[in-house]
């Protein structure tokens, strides 16, 4: 296949409020050309109905039929989403009739790993079809769940676009890549043959949690609250007692598995810092579960923005920990730009899961394609 314009559409686990949209033109193996980047607002009453579904979620946690809501807010980030695309293209001078595939990943949220006595589960939010009908363009959609049914994690699928990335640095094993959304991953590549990735704990999630929870805003903006805190450290060493993060790989983690209740107690600043300073940690403890543990980290996601996070991750990691920036990558980017070069593997029929990714039982094909 020749290369494609590809638009990635990413709607994290932290509920920012955005919508990333990227485009690259891509045939699913290389990038021939980054095209541009936007972060686009999606609106305060979408980010409501998306708190309240995911609470739902929790509640419903697969049992019984899907809660009413789930229907209501597929639709509307469908149509938002759809709407973000036609802006983004359009905007740029370009034509719908352009764009090869949409890559449109959808909100998750419920994500259930697998174990020995269950199958694993998970569900973004996103009608491929209805995108489709939107926009009159391919859409791939639905990544996550041939990998699930599968038996593999469904998580993190972003490995085979950072060996990309990483590729184009002549990185190899002594170089990881780190993305800190709501959940952390790394990936892992040896400059060769093997490539691994998994959620190393949480990210985000719990510290934006938190800090809204005692009335101190929707995040720690600028890691202000963590770096004017004290770690309460028994607390801290208590937590990384969790079985989770010596667990071997692969392994993956839904939003809520790790809360702002590991917090319960503490006031803000030492709250924040604390959570801040087991997010840093637990990386630490995934880069211990390397075949080599890397020396250096390439933070992307919105974590990075977090002066506390990065210069816990050089602390209590043990890594030097580079914005996605240094290197010259976008790093804001990456995860859109992501979901863009999986769907144009989606169309070739080209695996985007891997058993030392997601433990699939061989190198999968996944997603679906509307159009």
């Amino acid at each position: 296949m020749e290369p494609i314009w590809a638009v990635g559409l990413m709607t994290g686990t932290a509920l920012d409020g955005f919508v990333d949209v990227a485009l690259l033109k891509t045939d699913g193996e290389t990038v021939e050309q980054f095209g541009p980047y936007e972060l686009m607002p999606y609106g305060e009453d979408l980010r409501s109905v998306l708190e309240a579904t995911l609470a739902a979620a929790r509640t419903w946690n697969f049992d019984g039929p899907e809660p009413a809501i789930f229907a209501e807010a597929e639709a509307a980030l469908t149509r938002a989403q759809a709407d973000a695309v036609r802006r983004f293209v359009e905007g740029r001078g370009m034509r719908l009739s352009e764009i090869g595939v949409v890559g449109f990943h959808g909100q998750s949220v419920l994500h259930r790993a697998p174990t020995a006595e269950r199958q694993g589960d998970t569900r973004q939010l996103g009608d491929g079809g209805l995108m489709h009908q939107l926009l009159g363009v391919r859409v791939a959609y639905d990544f996550r769940t041939a990998d699930v049914r599968a038996g593999g994690q469904g998580a993190p699928l972003a490995a085979i676009y950072h060996q990309a990335l990483l590729r184009g640095l002549g990185a190899r094993g002594e170089t990881a890549v780190l993305n800190l959304g709501g959940v952390a991953n790394v990936t892992w590549w040896d400059g060769a043959d093997r490539l691994v990735a998994f959620d190393t704990g949480p990210a985000n999630a719990p510290i934006n949690d938190f800090v809204k929870a005692m009335g101190a805003g929707d995040m720690d903006r600028d890691g202000a609250l963590a770096l004017s805190g004290t770690v309460d450290e028994a607390r801290l060493t208590e937590l990384l007692e969790h079985r989770y993060l010596m667990a071997p790989w692969p392994k993956s983690l839904d939003r809520f598995d790790f809360t702002a209740a590991m917090a319960d107690g503490l006031d803000l600043t030492t709250g924040a810092a604390t959570l801040t300073a087991f997010t840093a940690a637990a990386v630490g403890c995934g880069l211990d579960l390397l075949p080599e543990r890397p020396n250096r980290l390439i933070v992307c996601g919105g974590g990075r923005h977090n002066p506390a996070i990065m210069r816990m991750l050089n602390e209590r990691a043990g890594v030097d920990a580079v914005p996605a920036e240094a290197v010259g990558w976008r790093g804001d980017a990456i995860e859109a730009e992501c979901f863009a070069f999986l769907a144009a593997r989606v169309l070739r029929c080209l695996p985007i899961s891997f058993p030392t990714t997601t433990g699939a039982p061989h190198p999968l094909t996944g997603g679906r394609v509307a159009g």
